[in-house]
C-alpha cells in the first residue's frame, strides 16, 4: 500500500460557492461580516505564518512549548494508532505528536480544505518517517466528517486555538460532531487560548509592525479577485477589540468615510457609512472550568490540562464516553 494517499470530499466548486454565499450574507445584514476562513489564499497563510512569529503573538510558541513537553504524556495516555488532525495545514507542530506516537502509530489523517497544503506536509513528513502512513482528505470539517477505516485507538488533534473562531452555538455543534467521529476511549487533543490581561491579548491581534492589519484586510483582496469586486483595502483600518462579556477578541474592518463597494458576480452593492465596521473573526479565550463544561456536555472527559509556563495556552486531552 503506498505510504500516502489522499481522498477529495469537497466539490471541486465548493469554495467558490460557499465563498458568494458568506459574503452574500455577511454584507448584506446588519451589523456586517465575513467568516475568518476567507483570510487564507496563499497571500494570507504568507502573511499567517508572518504573524506567528512576531513578538506579539505568543499562541503558536506557547502551544509549541507544551507539545516538546508532554507529547510523551499525550502519546502514553492515548495509546493512539491514529491521529487525525483538523485543520492540520503544514503539519508542522503535529510533527511533535507524530515522533512521540511513533513506532505504535497505525496512520496520520491530516484534514484540511487545501490539497496543495496537505500533498506538501505529506511530502515533508514521509521524507524523514518513511513507515509513515499518511492519508489525507480534502474536507471541511464545520460539516461534519467520515474517517477512513484506520485502527483505534485514534486521537483527533485540533490545534492552534482554532476552535475559538466559532461562536458558541457553532462550537456545541462542533464538539458534538467530533464525538460522532469517535468512539468509548477515543480521545481528542484540544488547543485553547486563555483569558489573560487585555493588553497582551489586544496586543496579539494588533501588532506594531501591521501584519495582522494586512492579515486583516487580505480578505479584501479575495473578494475583489474572486468575485469581482472592487473594495480598496486603503479605505478600512483594521481594528483589534477586547469584548469583556463575551471574553473573547473581535478583528474588523472600519470604513474611514462613506464609501460602496459593487461585487459584480453577486449583483451586490454595498454600501458603507463612515466609521461602519465588518466583522472578520471572532477569537474566544477560555477557562479551564469552561473548557471542561463544553467537552462534557458533548460526550467528552476532561481527562489532562496543560498550559505553558506562563499560563497562557492549554492543551486539554478529553476521552470519549
Amino acid at each position: 500500500m503506498s505510504p500516502f494517499q489522499l481522498t477529495r470530499t469537497l466539490a471541486p466548486d465548493a469554495a467558490g460557492a460557499d465563498l458568494r454565499a458568506d459574503v452574500l450574507h455577511g454584507l448584506s445584514r446588519s451589523p456586517k461580516t465575513l467568516p475568518p476562513k476567507w483570510f487564507y489564499d496563499a497571500r494570507g497563510s504568507e502573511l499567517f505564518e508572518e504573524i506567528t512569529r512576531l513578538p506579539e503573538y505568543y499562541p503558536t510558541r506557547a502551544e509549541r512549548e507544551i507539545l516538546i513537553a508532554r507529547a510523551p504524556e499525550i502519546a502514553a495516555a492515548t495509546g493512539a494508532r491514529t491521529l487525525v488532525e483538523l485543520g492540520s495545514g503544514s503539519s508542522e507542530k503535529t510533527r511533535f505528536l507524530i515522533d512521540a506516537l511513533l513506532p505504535g502509530l497505525d496512520g496520520y489523517v491530516p484534514v484540511d480544505v487545501s490539497e496543495s497544503a496537505l500533498t506538501g506536509a505529506a511530502e515533508s513528513l514521509l521524507a524523514d518517517r518513511p513507515e509513515l502512513r499518511v492519508h489525507a482528505l480534502v474536507a471541511d470539517f464545520t460539516r461534519g466528517l467520515a474517517l477512513p477505516g484506520m485502527p483505534g485507538p485514534r486521537l483527533v488533534a485540533f490545534l492552534g486555538g482554532t476552535i475559538g473562531n466559532l461562536l458558541p452555538a457553532e462550537r456545541r455543534t462542533f464538539l458534538r460532531s467530533v464525538r460522532a467521529m469517535l468512539t468509548p476511549g477515543d480521545a481528542l487533543l484540544l488547543g485553547t487560548d486563555l483569558v489573560k490581561d487585555e493588553e497582551t491579548l489586544v496586543a496579539a491581534y494588533d501588532d506594531a509592525a501591521g501584519v495582522t492589519a494586512a492579515f486583516n484586510k487580505n480578505v479584501l483582496s479575495v473578494i475583489d479577485r474572486e468575485l469581482g469586486a472592487d473594495a480598496d483595502p486603503g479605505d478600512f483600518d483594521h481594528v483589534a477589540v477586547w469584548d469583556r462579556d463575551r471574553e473573547w477578541i473581535e478583528m474588523r474592518l472600519r470604513a474611514r468615510h462613506a464609501l460602496t463597494v459593487k461585487i459584480p458576480e453577486l449583483d451586490l452593492v454595498v454600501p458603507f457609512a463612515a466609521g461602519e465596521e465588518v466583522r472578520t473573526e471572532v477569537s474566544a479565550k477560555f477557562r479551564q472550568a469552561g473548557v471542561r463544561d463544553e467537552l462534557a456536555e458533548a460526550g467528552l472527559d476532561l481527562s489532562r490540562w496543560w498550559t505553558d509556563d506562563e499560563g497562557r495556552f492549554a492543551l486539554s486531552l478529553a476521552t470519549a464516553r
